[in-house]
């Protein structure tokens, strides 16, 4: 149920980032950010009601709070290197987050199977060649925006940790601490920025849909942490940029040249092997 959970997740997530992708080059990155955190919240705080959850309390919920702040930050850089570099290539690297909550898992001895670091080397193998796209004479080179990227998958693999240990007592909450925290920093960035935070009307659903696919997604994930290894259910919800990928190809003609299918068929044989193990 773990890794049907953290693959939901990775849906969600690539899906979203997509949408945020697209939103970037049309608004501020911080104003898309802001609505579409916005909007996620009122939907976590509607899953609370639902679940029915008792407040774990607020020590119990620091660690996942500061994990939606890591969150934000690795989202802001991911929009960024969205608007300055192709989506295609952008989206893999910051998926190599798992490398974070893989080092924490080890560190507590929850070391994977030899056949799910098998998978762990494959799903990373294959984000790899992903990231990387040919210039004009044929060699390759790390594209525009892959720094940012970089930045991005630092700041997600410290979410993972975060929302897993404050899943502990309940994941809704859990969630809802992470973008409680997040909102705020949000809107006071977009404030010293004097970034403006309001939406045109006919942009406002595709933000929208942006703060509900990544909530959703953050929904997936946190539940997945209580029943299963963080790194794995991080190895498993970093596949979100094939999702991505393929949105921008199928959407925005981007190119998906046979080295990235075979990145992407390799990161996917990657998740079997680490959802079997």
């Amino acid at each position: 149920m773990a890794a049907l959970l953290a693959i939901a997740g990775a849906l969600g997530w690539g899906v979203g980032d997509f949408l945020g992708g697209i939103a970037s080059r049309r608004l501020a990155v911080l104003t898309v950010l802001v609505v579409s955190q916005a909007v996620g919240l009122v939907g976590v705080y509607v899953w609370v009601v639902l679940t029915g959850d008792a407040f774990p309390g607020f020590g119990e919920l620091l660690p996942a709070a500061a994990g939606g702040v890591a969150a934000l930050v690795g989202l802001a850089a991911l929009y960024r290197g969205f608007a300055l570099g192709a989506m295609g290539i952008v989206a893999p690297i910051s998926a190599a987050s798992p490398i974070v909550p893989l080092a924490i898992d080890a560190a507590h001895g929850e070391v994977p199977s030899a056949v799910q670091w098998l998978g762990v080397a494959l799903v990373l193998t294959g984000i790899v060649v992903l990231s990387w796209e040919s210039s004009h004479d044929g060699r390759a080179r790390i594209a525009a925006g892959a720094g940012l990227a970089v930045v991005a998958a630092l700041a997600f693999g410290l979410f993972f940790v975060g929302i897993d240990a404050g899943s502990d007592e309940s994941a809704a909450w859990a969630v809802a601490a992470a973008r409680t925290a997040s909102v705020p920093v949000a809107v006071l960035a977009a404030l010293v920025t004097a970034t403006p935070l309001l939406t045109p009307r006919r942009l406002f659903p595709l933000v929208a849909a942006v703060g509900v696919f990544d909530t959703g997604a953050n929904v997936f994930v946190a539940a997945a942490t209580t029943l299963g290894a963080v790194g794995i259910v991080a190895v498993l919800s970093s596949l979100y940029p094939l999702v991505t990928v393929v949105l921008a190809w199928l959407v925005l003609g981007e190119r998906l040249g046979t080295p990235k299918r075979v990145g992407g068929a390799v990161a996917l044989a990657g998740a079997a092997f680490v959802a079997a193990g």
